[in-house]
């Protein structure tokens, strides 16, 4: 097999285990799955748990952006060897398919080149900083009145309060609030929620409110955190079923509106607070939230540190470019006038366009065979930002981490918030 671009295909590592104990086994010459623009990408493909001569081969097809179609064709099972290479930036997803025994076996891998050299696909609308400044000029109008209402915390050097807050053009802001249960002031510390519709766990802002931050834990949705599983499933199913399409075509009335400015005043609701210690403010968020964390670092001046685990909404009109648009992906399989207009209201909420006013170190993580937010545009996002910034690329990793394969990240993380309790300075990049 032959092709303009490829010599032959492969990529990453990912084991399928499907039927039993036979598995897609696949290896990468780059464990950390990077490569520069014009090196070749050398993988091994084989079966094991069965006798390859029982399934010879297998069918592939390779992907620019996790996207685009650039090869097809088979790989033998038997040492399989396969090579792939990019001229310029970009990063690539591979995808191996078989049938043994009545069962579907399924790998996939990935790997970047000069990942650090992938562009946006699209403009910055020229009045992307005005019509966000509009929006804050319209919510600060409106009161926070903040309730708080104590609950019983799950540790018991914390204190734990249930808060409501008024939002945006009438919304509420509902969330958590955890402490450490001791006088003092304390670095600050949003959490902001992945996508879905369900209650939140008190664990959540309990831990990182153990280890001495001020946590503030906020829903998505203008729900209650705590109501029996029914009501988020009848939310789900109802009105907010395929919630993210809401005002897909009319920035005044996108759902990200609401979610993206609840957001911002819970982040002025800590700044405000006499336990707050006047300086660190952090952002954190996987998925939805961590589109919502680069969204905010660039959005809110007091944002000291953002950090977003494989964050979602990067670069919205990645199709333009021939790639993989990161969730909710509103206008990939649109087409003609409507993908137009989808496209147009994307840009606003897309984590790109808010990249560029990002100055405060940034932590992000990027998984090589992430489907739902490609690798290709969290890169593009992160190359606008403007501060220190760290990119956790994590090779094995789907969107959901399967088989702790985040766990790299996760720890990561764990030494940013240790540095900033402390008082040190953010560690330089591994």
């Amino acid at each position: 097999m032959k092709n303009k671009l490829f010599t032959a295909a492969g990529f990453v590592l990912l084991v399928a285990r499907i039927a039993g104990a036979q598995q897609l086994d696949f290896r990468v010459d780059h464990a950390d799955a990077l490569y520069k623009a014009g090196q070749t990408a050398t993988f091994s493909v084989s079966l094991s748990g069965a006798d390859p001569a029982e399934l010879p081969e297998a069918s592939f097809v390779i992907k620019k952006g996790g996207y685009s179609d650039v090869a097809h064709g088979t790989v033998a099972l038997s040492n399989g060897m396969f090579q792939a290479s990019l001229s310029e930036p970009g990063a690539l997803l591979a995808e191996v398919k078989a049938k043994f025994a009545g069962k579907d076996l399924r790998g996939l891998a990935g790997a970047a080149f000069s990942p650090e050299g992938i562009q946006r696909s699209a403009p910055r609308p020229e009045d992307f900083d005005a019509f966000w400044a509009a929006k804050i000029k319209e919510l600060d109008k409106a009161p926070v009145n903040a309730v708080l209402e104590p609950g019983g915390a799950v540790q018991p050097q914390t204190e734990y309060f249930k808060i409501t807050m008024d939002g945006f053009r009438g919304t509420k802001i509902h969330g958590q609030l955890v402490r450490p249960k001791r006088e003092g002031k304390f670095p600050a510390l949003l959490i902001v929620q992945w996508a879905g519709v369900y209650p939140l766990d008190k664990w959540w802002a309990t831990l990182p409110a153990a280890e001495g931050f001020l946590v503030l834990n906020i829903s998505a949705h203008d729900l209650p955190i705590d109501a029996p599983p029914e009501f988020y499933r009848a939310q789900s199913e109802g009105p907010l079923k395929n919630y993210t399409a809401i005002g897909k075509d009319d920035r005044e009335k996108s759902y990200f509106l609401r979610m993206y400015l609840s957001a911002y005043r819970a982040a002025d609701y800590l700044t405000q607070r006499s336990d707050w210690d006047g300086h660190n403010l952090v952002v954190t968020g996987t998925s939805q939230g961590g589109l919502q964390t680069i969204m905010l670092a660039g959005l809110h001046p007091k944002v000291t540190a953002g950090m977003a685990n494989v964050p979602a909404g990067c670069d919205q009109s990645g199709i333009l470019a021939g790639n993989a648009c990161g969730w909710p992906a509103l206008a990939m399989w649109l087409h003609g006038e409507e993908q137009k207009r989808v496209l147009e209201v994307a840009r606003y909420f897309d984590c790109m366009n808010f990249a560029p006013n990002i100055k405060c170190p940034l932590l992000v993580s990027a998984g090589m065979i992430d489907e739902t937010c490609p690798p290709s545009g969290i890169f593009a996002t992160i190359n606008q930002t403007k501060g220190p910034r760290e990119i956790v690329v994590l090779p094995l990793s789907d969107h959901q981490g399967r088989n702790d394969t985040q766990k790299p990240m996760q720890d990561r993380m764990g030494v940013w918030r240790q540095a900033i309790l402390k008082g040190q300075p953010l560690p330089p990049p591994k």
